[in-house]
Order: structure tokens, then C-alpha cells, then sequence
């Protein structure tokens, strides 16, 4: 063992020493996890072999739609459970990772919730994940205080701060800093289990309770299993059934087909849904990138207003509405750009208007990645919305049709496109494997989901021999020739020192492979992640 800490029987850490971890890593919380992961592992397990061959259909020429199985819980009437009062109001959410100071200044940042995430905003470290965990067992404990190292500037927690949400990480994603019984545990699991175990006493005393967002996910069957886990929890820590309430990110192709069944399966624990985009653009691309009808235009072309991306959008309306849950739009990107006033108009423009589509829509609130968006889209939100939510906002008129769910975006394939692919791709993996996951490039803030897209789009066209706007065909050859050229630039701009001391190199190594291999890894992290474990041994 690498920790003098007593753990139960069968459950060996793996991670390293890190100040404070005998708080986290005790005894009863590993047994908690071990309970947990012990009772749903070969579910979990089986539902991700679900998904595998779900894709060997769509790969041979199926395509998503809705189920008829499934038709009576459609057709049905019935709605989720009552929504807790301080979650009532979330017409601006702000997210980002677990670390300290991200902690404090969104929960000042007078969004009306936060979203801190163990998954696609944070490199999941050891010490990442563990220090996440320490950060909000002393903010429920009153000690979350501050004091950056480097500017000597002190953080402390206002009065009345944003009402927190926690991310855990999805089912494919596993802790291999433990083990039980001889294998990983259930990444999600860990996250959740650590969290509800230590806070859930101090969150109730708070007046609040352990709310979570939900990734990933790709069938009713996913969100049964989340129910179940939650039920049983509850049950152990004597918690009455009902009192985990979750949030479903909408951020898998499969998953907007099944939207009614997720809400269902959950009925007792979930207050609404979120359209999680960039996700969503990604799983598009997998989920369909065998068949040579769905590829997509350059990133930047596939636009919320238009085609697929739209018609999830409403229908997530239409079916949460229904169903009496949250109807939460999608994020917000953009930060704010110093020293260029012209930039920094435009991006608050575009942030502008896409905050003002949702809520024409009718969707209840919004994400945000950076606190200076929040006063930008609070007030599209307050202007818009005479009470504290759009629940009331029927869609029932609109028709969504698996047509409109997996209707093209049109627009050009550029080899511009294809260098940007590359250059964020790039750039957001080095960042990820040197342990942040939030990470600002070309004023946009960037999480896994980004480095995804990049890296599926690039294999979709090379996949199909995607012809160019110009005429070029995107071979192997054209694409490792953009990607010489794109390095070149980037060890320039980055200079010889940093360049050595990060992770470039096997940056550019994991996602050239992703890009050219025959067919469409699942998740570029899974890779990653054991670069990550590797650093730990």
C-alpha cells in the first residue's frame, strides 16, 4: 500500500500521500464506497457493454430513434417529483473544477447556482481528485478560506453564495488509485459516494441538500442505475429516498431519444435536464460516424440555431415542461478578452445573443464558464422571464421527428477548420495531461469536450475522404502535413522551455492516433488517463 491508513477488507489506495487525505480516505467512507461499488459494478459494467453494442448497430447502418418499448412512458401521464425551493431559480449557472479558489469566486459570483466538476473541467489527478474532495468537505465546514501563494491575495466566501451542484464523473470513467476486490472502482461512484458521505449532515443543516449533475449518459437503462445508486445511498446513510436531486446532462445522440424515459427512471430524484452541446456535437460525430450522410461542417459552423442541435434543444423544452422539470440551455464559452476592447464587445455580443435564443425558447436558465458572463446573462434571463423559471412554457405544439434529431448542419469543411482542430486539440490534452482541465485558448474556455470534437472530426473526414472547400481531399497525408505545420507554430509561439517541460509531445502523439485510427475511439480521456495514472507510480 502506498497510504498507512486502514481501509476495510478488500479495499487497497493505490494514490499517493497528499496532505489532508486521512480527512477523505477514512475507514467508514471506503467502506460507503465499497457497498456501493460491490452492489452496482456488474450493472454498470453491463450498461457500458450496452453501448458498445448499440454502436455496432448504428456502424452497420441503424440510426437512433425513439423507442418502442419504451412508447407507454411517452405517451403517458406523470411528472417528476416537487423541486427543492433553492433550486426554483437557476436562470444562470456558472461551472468549473473542484479547485479552491475556482470554488470561492464562483460561489460569489452571483450566478444563482455552480456547478464544480469532477469530470470534463478537471484533470482527474490523485491529487486533483482528492483535493476536490478536502475543498468541499471544509467549505461545508465553514473553512474554505484562500490565500494564493504566488499574489498573497486572500479569497473568503460572501454572504448568501450560489447554491452548489456537484459533478461527478461519468460511468465510463474509472479510479485506478483504488482498488476493491483486485479492480478500478467506478470513477462516479467514488466522486459521488465521497462527497454525499462526509457533507451530506453540514448540507442539511445549511437549509440546502447534495445536488449533483449527471454526464454522459446514453439510454433510461444509464439512469436507472443512477437512481438505484442514489437509492441505496440514501438508504445506508438513513437519508429519506428523494432528498439527491439530480440534474441530466442531454450531451450523447442517444440520449435525446430517450428523454421522457430518463426523467422517468429518475422521477423521485431529478429536478430537469441541460443541453450539454459540445458533448453533444462530439457524440454526433461517434455515434454516427460510419455513416457517410451525417458529417459535419467545420466546428464553427455547427451553431445551436440550426439543424440537429436546434431541434434537441426544443424538444428538451418541450419534454422537461411536460414533465415538470428544468429545461437548462447550454454554456457560454467565451471569457472576457483584456486589452482588446473590440474582441471582448464581440464576445459578450455573442454570449448576448445566444442567452436571448434560449430564453425565447424557453429554456429556465443557462450556463456560464467565467463569472464576468454572469451579470450578461442574468439580466437577458431576469428581463425575459416574469418569475423565477419558464415552467409554464409549453412546447406541445412542436413536432421534434428523429428527422429533425439528426438533420446536418450545412456549411463548408475548410482547411481552417482542420487547423484549428489541431491546435486546440493539441494544446487542451497538454493542459489536461499537466493536470488542469479548464483551460483558456483563443478566448474560449475549453474542457474535455473540446479536445474530443477536435479529434472526432478530423477522423470523420479523414474516415469519408472528406473533400475541402477547395477541392482537397482530406487524406492521412494532408492531415499529417497540417499537423507538422501546426506544431511548428505552436514550439514556436510556446518557445523551447515550456514546450519540453509540458506534455506536447505526447499530446500530439495521442491525438494523431486518435485521429487516424480506424475507427472512432470511444473517449479520448480513457487513453489520457492512463498517461495520468502512469505519473503516479
Amino acid at each position: 500500500m502506498a497510504l498507512n491508513l486502514e481501509t476495510p477488507d478488500g479495499v487497497v489506495i493505490l494514490g499517493p500521500e497528499h496532505p489532508g487525505i486521512e480527512k477523505i480516505l477514512t475507514k467508514e467512507c471506503l467502506a460507503f464506497v465499497a457497498e456501493l461499488e460491490r452492489e452496482f459494478k456488474r450493472e454498470r459494467l453491463g450498461v457500458l457493454q450496452e453501448r458498445l453494442r448499440k454502436q455496432f448497430d448504428l456502424d452497420n447502418g441503424a440510426l437512433p430513434d425513439f423507442l418502442e418499448e419504451t412508447k407507454y412512458i411517452r405517451d403517458s401521464e406523470w411528472k417528476v417529483a416537487s423541486i427543492p425551493e433553492d433550486l426554483v431559480d437557476r436562470q444562470v449557472e456558472i461551472t468549473g473544477p473542484v479547485d479552491r479558489k475556482m470554488i470561492i469566486n464562483a460561489l460569489n459570483s452571483d450566478a444563482k447556482t455552480f456547478m464544480t466538476d469532477f469530470e470534463d473541467s478537471m484533470s482527474p489527478t490523485w491529487e486533483n481528485i482528492i483535493q476536490g474532495q478536502i475543498n468541499l468537505m471544509d467549505l461545508w465546514n465553514d473553512e474554505i478560506d484562500f490565500k494564493d501563494p504566488n499574489s498573497g491575495k486572500e479569497y473568503k466566501l460572501n454572504p448568501n453564495p450560489s447554491v452548489l451542484i456537484v459533478r461527478p464523473r461519468g460511468w465510463h470513467l474509472e479510479e485506478a488509485h483504488i482498488e476493491i476486490d483486485g479492480e478500478r472502482i467506478s470513477g462516479g461512484i467514488f466522486d459521488y459516494a465521497v462527497y454525499l458521505f462526509h457533507n451530506h449532515k453540514n448540507i442539511f443543516e445549511k437549509n440546502t441538500g447534495p445536488y449533483f449533475y449527471l454526464p454522459k449518459m446514453e439510454s433510461y437503462l444509464e439512469a436507472r442505475l443512477w437512481n438505484k445508486v442514489f437509492s441505496k445511498a440514501q438508504e445506508i446513510l438513513n437519508i429519506p429516498i428523494g432528498t439527491c436531486k439530480a440534474t441530466v446532462l442531454i450531451e450523447t445522440l442517444p440520449a435525446a431519444f430517450q428523454m421522457d424515459e430518463i426523467l422517468y427512471e429518475l422521477r423521485d430524484h431529478i429536478v430537469g435536464l441541460n443541453c450539454g452541446r459540445w458533448d453533444y456535437i462530439f457524440s454526433y460525430i461517434k455515434r454516427l460516424g460510419n455513416n457517410p450522410d451525417y458529417i459535419l461542417p467545420d466546428r464553427s459552423q455547427v451553431v445551436m440555431g440550426d439543424a440537429f442541435l436546434n431541434a434537441y434543444s426544443l424538444l428538451l423544452i418541450k419534454t422537461c415542461h411536460k414533465r415538470g422539470a428544468f429545461a437548462m440551455g447550454g454554456m457560454a464559452a467565451q471569457i472576457p478578452v483584456k486589452d482588446d476592447n473590440e474582441k471582448n464587445n464581440a464576445a459578450f455580443d455573442k454570449v448576448r445573443k445566444d442567452k436571448e435564443r434560449e430564453v425565447k425558447n424557453g429554456h429556465d436558465g443557462t450556463w456560464v464558464a467565467h463569472p464576468g458572463l454572469v451579470p450578461t446573462a442574468l439580466e437577458v434571463f431576469s428581463k425575459s422571464i416574469s418569475g423565477e423559471n419558464q415552467l409554464d412554457v409549453s412546447l406541445d405544439n412542436i413536432n421534434i421527428t428523429q428527422k429533425d434529431l439528426l438533420k446536418v448542419h450545412k456549411g463548408e469543411k475548410t482547411e481552417g477548420g482542420m487547423r484549428e482542430c489541431i491546435r486546440v486539440g493539441i494544446q487542451y490534452i497538454a493542459a489536461w495531461l499537466g493536470g488542469r482541465g479548464a483551460v483558456p485558448l483563443y478566448n474560449l474556455m475549453e474542457d474535455a469536450a473540446t479536445a474530443e470534437i477536435s479529434r472526432a472530426q478530423i477522423w470523420q473526414w479523414l474516415k469519408h475522404s472528406t473533400s475541402l472547400s477547395d477541392g482537397r481531399t482530406v487524406t492521412v497525408e494532408l492531415f499529417q502535413s497540417i499537423l507538422d505545420d501546426e506544431i511548428k507554430g505552436l514550439r514556436e509561439i510556446i518557445g523551447e522551455k515550456l514546450w519540453k517541460d509540458g506534455k506536447y509531445e505526447k499530446a500530439i502523439e495521442l491525438f494523431e492516433k486518435m485521429s487516424i485510427s480506424p475507427d472512432c475511439k470511444e473517449f479520448l480521456t480513457l487513453s489520457a488517463y492512463e498517461e495520468i495514472i502512469s505519473l503516479n507510480k
